[in-house]
């Protein structure tokens, strides 16, 4: 039961997550949209079949974007993954059959580039998608 167009945002830096919310729901997007990393896993608990991408930063206070996204993957190890930080990232810190579907996006970056991440991932079936 996926939800083609429907992203779970987790970002601890509210004014930055409110303008990506608004930017993809925009762009036709269905987006929730959470501060707090345990607050986004519970919802994704509850609902991780609906999901088609997890945008998350990797820098959060109370759990990290790793730990955040090891129990998402474990949860769906189909879904797709946009990480956006300041810090370098490497996929290679997830298993390898994961890995082609996770993307990444350095901050700061524009609208239009997390629009292009966002559709690259996206665009391919679950767990095919590589945009970097």
């Amino acid at each position: 039961m996926h939800e083609a167009n429907r992203l779970l945002l987790v970002d601890d830096e509210s004014g930055l997550l409110d303008l990506m919310r608004r930017y993809l729901t925009r762009l036709g997007y269905e987006v929730d949209a959470y501060t707090n990393a345990h607050a986004a896993l519970q919802r994704f608990e509850s609902q991780a079949g609906y999901y088609a991408l997890v945008v998350a930063d990797l820098s959060m206070p109370g759990m990290s974007g790793d730990e955040l996204l090891s129990q998402v993957l474990a949860l769906n190890p189909r879904i797709h993954i946009l990480v956006c930080s300041g810090y370098q990232f490497s996929k290679a810190r997830f298993p390898k059959e994961v890995q082609k579907q996770i993307g990444f996006l350095q901050k700061p970056f524009l609208p239009k580039m997390l629009a292009e991440a966002v559709e690259g991932l996206m665009q391919g079936p679950p767990g095919s998608a590589d945009p970097s």
